[in-house]
């Protein structure tokens, strides 16, 4: 079976494509669960958001194409795990929650945005799967060995690829004049 056809099978009612869907993303969905709720949760809280995640799979599966599923499960599991931490009374860790009051002068955050928004389009530009591994890993924040693992490759391969596409990425940032054949960090503002 393949994600197309396990989405035409769900929006069916076909509870054996929802088991195919969470056989298959389970390991990622509780991936993005743990980065965010890991230090604050029990195990069994991370369960449950990621239950949920699937639940709302079940109730959506019309609305979703099969191309963004995984980016769609990603986007549903982070905002399930943040919402499970307000309803326990927990602090969202620091990301996209809070407002930062900057010093910066409008010219300087008006630059940074323009910097995320290159950052943002060279690495959806990139192939899969240097792609995939950027995202989990930068924007996940997922161990390279989990990475490796969850995409059948070498551990060594992930790691080239990751220097790859970090190498591609200052070279785009290079080039629109964001850095001077320096180093840049991703940052999971991309």
């Amino acid at each position: 079976m393949h994600d197309a056809k396990a989405l035409q099978r769900l929006q069916r009612g076909d509870e054996e494509a929802l088991a195919w869907l969470m056989d298959r993303y389970t390991p990622y969905v509780h991936t993005v669960v743990c980065h965010i709720m890991g230090q604050y949760m029990s195990q069994a809280d991370m369960e449950e958001v990621d239950a949920d995640v699937f639940v709302v799979l079940w109730h959506n599966a019309a609305s979703i194409r099969p191309a963004a599923l995984k980016g769609w499960l990603g986007t549903v599991a982070r905002n399930a795990a943040k919402n499970k931490l307000r309803d326990a009374g927990q602090e969202v860790p620091l990301e996209d929650d809070v407002i930062l009051l900057s010093e910066d002068t409008p010219e300087e955050e008006t630059i940074r945005a323009e910097q995320q928004k290159t950052v943002r389009r060279a690495v959806l530009a990139m192939p899969w799967p240097d792609r995939e591994i950027f995202l989990r890993h930068y924007y996940y924040y997922q161990p390279l060995a989990d990475v490796a693992r969850e995409m059948d490759m070498n551990l060594s391969t992930v790691k080239t690829r990751l220097r790859r596409g970090r190498e591609k990425l200052r070279a785009v940032l290079t080039q629109e004049g964001y850095i001077e054949g320096g180093t840049y960090e991703a940052s999971e503002n991309f």
